[in-house]
């Protein structure tokens, strides 16, 4: 019964997410957290982690939660029911597209795309960095701005503009920072 719930919740993100991994974001954290599949820390945690690791973020979420719900079984499930949308949605777009992708009102379909993606990408970056500098009631900690991890924010974000070195760099550093200042 597991299975079915994990493909049924997994399926539903993965049609209803268009913009890639941290467009869905809002609507794992809705479906993780209500569900009780993970903590709001978890989440948070599990956000760095999938950005760290080769793969897509909400493939490497839902492998993470399908395998802690149903081990490996659940693990399969919930990765290829959060791309099973996508596969057969590309598919169906490809051979439409072949025929179409003149017409003025299919490129007036695919502008008005783009603005609900930068949206939801905007949304999940907002409560990342929320959760990060801004206190909340995941941090108890005295004081609501949390300067040190805003000026590493900085730090880092000007110097991946300035400097384009490895991601890998930059999440080292951090991991270092982190330990040295947190």
């Amino acid at each position: 019964m597991i299975l079915l719930h994990l493909f049924a919740i997994f399926f539903k993100i993965g049609l209803f997410t268009i913009g890639g991994g941290l467009a869905t974001l809002p609507l794992l954290q809705q479906e993780m957290l209500s569900r009780g599949w993970l903590t709001q820390a978890e989440f948070i945690d599990m956000i760095a982690i999938s950005q760290s690791t080769p793969g897509p973020i909400g493939v490497n979420l839902a492998t993470f939660v399908g395998f802690r719900l149903a081990s490996y079984s659940g693990a399969l499930v919930a990765t290829c029911a959060l791309s099973a949308p996508s596969v057969i949605i590309i598919v169906l777009i490809a051979r439409f597209l072949r025929d179409y992708a003149h017409l003025p009102i299919v490129e007036g379909a695919l502008s008005g795309l783009r603005p609900a993606a930068v949206g939801l990408i905007s949304a999940a970056t907002w409560f990342i960095l929320g959760k990060s500098v801004f206190f909340s009631d995941l941090f108890p900690a005295a004081g609501w701005f949390d300067l040190k991890a805003f000026v590493l924010f900085i730090v880092l974000g000007v110097a991946y503009r300035l400097k384009k070195a490895s991601p890998i760099a930059y999440i080292v550093i951090g991991g270092i920072a982190g330990i040295l200042f947190f």
